[in-house]
């Protein structure tokens, strides 16, 4: 291991990101859920059923429209989606036969209508098309990934060109993006040639600027037997990771509680959240142990709890800085206990999780290294709350980038250590230090984003207009303003008036602040993904790349049936006024609601 010391890429300034193409909104067909939330909801139940029955493929459409219908009705949603289930159903069961074929032996096909039809420059030849690299949709960055990765890809519609190139036999395996009809056509080829294939299906079928769920897309892309954490359940890792925040386990992994002030601590540190860092360091450390799905060690619990005693400290001195009186939906530590006792209890965590370090099973060398990424980590997040301290003193207005540099400073640096320590522990720290540095600092700006556009339409806690403190919307919105508004901004910025937030909010969305800041939120996603090009470890790149998709779409299901729709659809008319009650729509689908 090495002995030098680590440069947090945090601590370097940073610039706004090349911005990804975006794909315009625009309504599903009847036949495909509405949303991203139900879709995935149908592909995890699709995944079960298929973990459970285990359907051996090729299957014949007639069998596959079987196993579709009992997914149907297990989930009690529209039968109208039978189709769309049958598409997710039979990638799964080709999935693990995709893996096992080397990049080099697939086709990657991409239906031309996902252009920006009136400005695409691209020609056409008797192959498809011909992409120019616009950069104005998402064929570009699929093609440039797919053929560095070696497969051959085609921009082309019909099955007459893909049913040439599989009697070739340079062709083993398929992913294909297209619209049900088109799918539908195809699968009798796909089944008579019985090579893998998965397709993911296009959101509307009219050949025009149409959209698809693109994270789907690149997963499938990316695809491989190298890949050893493929498999792993995210979602029951977090649970798992959850439960070691329960009061039983609390006491096995720290100790019993001495006194009023360490059953004070723990209390604040079994709270809610989303634990985050403590779930990457083991994201990380299943991924570079080499045994994925061997049971974790009882060990790693003292490392990952160590991470969000860090955490939970520095959210008690935050609120304290800030003056917020509320977390969690309740009264932050201060506030409940007064600022003396919560500075206590907030410097006793910093000082568990230096324990819980050092009193982990790793090596000297290891423990070493890891207390230092820590300390590291602890300098470089206390700089950022200072630089916006400071700000705080002598206010002024701030640009898009002087926001995201705070927002790098502030956050980066937490996931930064979640996923070295992780590593460490894991004893494979050199093989990706690098790019766990450039990962975790857009990693941290885009949770920091996904922060601010989730305090639209909030309050109290995590109100930034409210509250007054720099905010990437605030920033955005100036940059966009002219005359009056851009005047009323700026002295919004200065803290010479007392925001009112609903008409904040309302400037935002009239000079589309939001749009833009949803814009550099998918953007600095895709530049954590980037990141990961340089990284070489399989495993650990493939787990990397999906816990983006955990993170930012992580949602929880609550009711399919017609019945719940109702109800939930009944319960959101009574929480609101009833002029807006009098014209909101009902949901075809039940909506979900997001986790706390």
């Amino acid at each position: 291991m090495s002995a030098s010391p680590i440069q947090f890429v945090a601590s370097s300034p940073v610039g706004l990101p090349r911005l990804v193409p975006q794909q315009q909104w625009r309504p599903t067909k009847k036949n495909i859920p509405p949303t991203l939330v139900q879709r995935q909801h149908i592909l995890q139940a699709v995944r079960n059923y298929v973990a459970e029955f285990n359907p051996v493929p090729p299957l014949p459409a007639a069998d596959l429209k079987v196993h579709a219908d009992r997914i149907v009705a297990q989930l009690r949603c529209e039968p109208i989606f039978r189709d769309f289930i049958g598409v997710l159903l039979n990638n799964e069961m080709w999935r693990e036969q995709l893996a096992g074929v080397p990049f080099e032996r697939r086709l990657l096909l991409l239906p031309k209508c996902l252009r920006v039809e009136a400005k695409c420059p691209a020609p056409f030849d008797e192959f498809g098309l011909l992409c120019k690299q616009c950069g104005l949709c998402s064929i570009q960055d699929l093609t440039v990934e797919a053929e560095k990765l070696g497969y051959a890809v085609l921009v082309a519609e019909g099955s007459a060109i893909v049913m040439s190139l599989i009697q070739t036999g340079k062709i083993e395996a398929i992913v294909g993006v297209s619209c049900l009809s088109v799918l539908e056509r195809a699968f009798p080829y796909m089944e008579a040639a019985a090579i893998p294939g998965v397709a993911v299906p296009l959101l509307q079928d009219d050949c025009i600027d149409t959209n698809v769920d693109l994270d789907w897309v690149w997963e499938y892309i990316h695809l491989t037997a190298d890949d050893r954490t493929r498999r792993l359940d995210l979602g029951r890792l977090r649970d798992e990771v959850d439960f070691w925040f329960t009061p039983a386990s609390m006491e096995l992994i720290l100790g019993p509680a001495q006194g009023e002030t360490e059953r004070i601590a723990r209390e604040w540190l079994m709270r809610a959240g989303k634990r985050w860092r403590p779930f990457l360091t083991v994201a990380a450390y299943q991924a570079l142990s080499g045994q994925p799905d061997a049971a974790l060690p009882d060990d790693l619990r003292k490392v990952a709890v160590a991470v969000e005693c860090f955490h939970k400290a520095s959210l008690i001195h935050d609120d304290i800085e800030d003056n917020d009186s509320v977390r969690y939906g309740e009264k932050t530590l201060h506030e409940e206990h007064g600022v003396a006792v919560a500075l206590n209890v907030g410097d006793l965590l910093i000082g568990e999780g230096y324990r819980l370090l050092a009193s982990c099973k790793a090596g000297a060398e290891a423990k070493a290294e890891m207390l230092r990424v820590a300390a590291e980590g602890q300098r470089e997040l206390c700089r950022g709350q200072g630089a916006e301290l400071v700000w705080t003193r002598n206010p002024g207005v701030l640009t898009p980038l002087q926001v995201v540099n705070i927002f790098r400073q502030k956050t980066a640096p937490a996931f930064e250590v979640a996923l070295r320590i992780g590593a460490i522990y894991a004893g494979k720290h050199d093989e990706c230090d690098e790019v766990l540095g450039a990962y975790s600092r857009a990693l941290g700006i885009a949770y920091q984003i996904r922060d601010d556009l989730d305090d639209l339409g909030a309050s109290g806690e995590t109100d930034d207009i409210a509250g007054q403190r720099p905010s990437l919307l605030l920033a955005v919105a100036r940059e966009r303003a002219n005359g009056e508004k851009r005047e009323f901004l700026d002295r919004l910025w200065r803290r010479e008036v007392r925001p009112n937030s609903a008409e904040v909010e309302a400037l935002y969305r009239e000079l589309k602040a939001d749009e833009r800041c949803k814009h550099l939120l998918e953007s600095y996603q895709e530049e954590a993904i980037r990141s990961l090009a340089a990284l070489e470890h399989p495993s650990l790149k493939g787990l990397l790349r999906r816990v983006i998709g955990k993170i930012f779409n992580d949602v929880e299901i609550q009711g399919w049936c017609k019945e719940q729709e109702l109800k939930n659809a009944a319960q959101r008319l009574e929480a609101v006024a009833p002029a807006t009650a009098a014209t909101a729509p009902t949901p075809s689908v039940a909506v979900p609601n997001p986790v706390a």
